[in-house]
């Protein structure tokens, strides 16, 4: 009875959705453009909250939301710039840090024994994932020429590692999941270098491009916090004899201890390495790893000891990492408002075409190279869906967010339309 109500009651939503979205068309002919946004951005809600009760979109609910706020986002950008003094896209790159760490949370060490165990299929799949999508958006930057940021932007997207939304669709495509959660880790570690080569190479053309502050600034972004991640879940999973043994006062103890020595080490190392090093961005990197280290260590300690379950931190992980990319995406979107107005629609367009020209493109390589289906599978959507949260934290860190960080901004909910759709299409075959 209660799943009868609730089926009856998201249909209804999902009509009057409809029935506002149809509305759009008239408003805008009789040019009610202060009336649009509001019923576009309801339309939109109605129609996430309508299609979570339907098995086969549900997944689109969370890419609805998204669009839901980025609609907000272009109809009031003034809402989504500022809280008070503090700027919001100052808040992109923590929020990676965020993301990544909690990748490395759900990481170990295991994930990369694929290399050994499945080498055809890890060497393939990288290449395919630095060769075909930087290539394909750096013909599309030609193709629609684009302003040179909004250009690089695309090239950006396409040079950027895979995320984890496609071990997600992997996995529901009933694919090579194994494959997935390797090639992401393998192209993520490989993203500091081969990133920063790649649009030096491709995009030097229409925006500069500082190798080593690039690569310092995705080190910064990925590496730290996957390997806080790594550590902080190789010490709450496996605590250490002694932790057995002393009492929980005495460890939990120890790991506020290691937390305050965070802040005094950072302090001490900031002032022994500005006597060594000078100012630098290697400075700021050994002390983000000194102090996140510690304090990842501390707080696991910690954990360890408090909280009787720690696998639902892991469960809690991919829900804040969804929020922090949608928070991303509202912001860029906010930021870029006006050149999005400009470039909006072809854009559009050069993202979808980007996006499934990865899809073919992986998937008829790996056919070439007689791998099984499973893994074609996987590759292709390996290739096809890019990090495009960090494209836009780069885009921030090269101070273009408005600009360069538009195509990501248009890629992330982009890409996860198409994948569900072709995840869920190949599940039933």
């Amino acid at each position: 009875m209660a799943n009868t109500t609730s089926n009856t009651y998201s249909k209804w939503l999902v009509r009057i959705s409809w029935v506002l979205g149809a509305s759009l068309i008239p408003l805008y002919l009789l040019q009610q453009h202060s009336i649009m946004g509001p019923v576009a951005i309801i339309a939109l809600a109605l129609l996430a909250t309508g299609t979570n009760s339907y098995d086969k979109v549900k997944s689109l609910s969370y890419t609805l939301w998204i669009l839901t706020a980025v609609t907000a986002a272009m109809c009031y950008p003034q809402y989504f710039l500022k809280i008070g003094d503090y700027t919001l896209s100052s808040a992109i790159v923590p929020l990676l840090q965020i993301i990544m760490f909690g990748m490395g949370t759900t990481m170990s060490l295991q994930d990369f024994m694929g290399v050994v165990k499945m080498p055809k299929g890890v060497i393939i799949g990288v290449l395919c994932q630095f060769t075909i999508m930087p290539l394909v958006g750096t013909g599309l930057a030609y193709l629609f020429q684009f302003p040179p940021e909004i250009a690089a932007g695309i090239i950006l997207v396409g040079t950027s590692p895979s995320g984890l939304a496609s071990n997600v669709m992997t996995y529901i495509a009933k694919a090579n999941v194994a494959l997935s959660v390797t090639l992401t880790a393998v192209a993520t570690l490989l993203a500091p270098l081969i990133t920063p080569l790649l649009m030096q190479l491709l995009a030097g053309q229409y925006i500069p491009i500082d190798f080593w502050a690039m690569m310092f600034s995705i080190f910064k972004i990925v590496i730290i916090p996957i390997a806080a991640g790594l550590l902080f879940n190789g010490l709450l999973e496996k605590p250490s004899s002694w932790q057995q043994r002393n009492s929980k006062g005495l460890v939990v103890l120890i790991g506020l201890g290691l937390v305050v020595a965070s802040y005094f080490m950072y302090s001490y190392f900031s002032q022994l390495l500005s006597f060594v090093l000078g100012s630098s961005e290697t400075l700021s990197t050994v002390n983000n790893l000194i102090w996140i280290a510690l304090l990842a260590a501390g707080a696991a300690i910690i954990l360890q000891k408090t909280v009787p379950r720690p696998e639902r931190i892991n469960q809690w992980m991919p829900f804040v990492s969804m929020l922090a990319i949608a928070a991303i995406i509202v912001v860029v979107t906010a930021v870029g408002r006006n050149d999005l107005m400009k470039v909006g629609a072809l854009l559009i367009v050069a993202c979808f075409l980007h996006n499934i020209l990865g899809y073919l493109l992986g998937y008829w390589s790996c056919r070439v190279l007689r791998m099984d289906e499973k893994s074609c599978r996987t590759i292709a959507i390996e290739v096809g869906l890019q990090n495009a949260g960090l494209a836009s934290g780069i885009a921030k860190e090269i101070g273009m967010l408005a600009t360069v960080g538009l195509a990501p901004a248009v890629f992330g909910p982009l890409m996860n339309i198409t994948g569900s759709s072709l995840a869920s299409w190949w599940r039933d075959r």
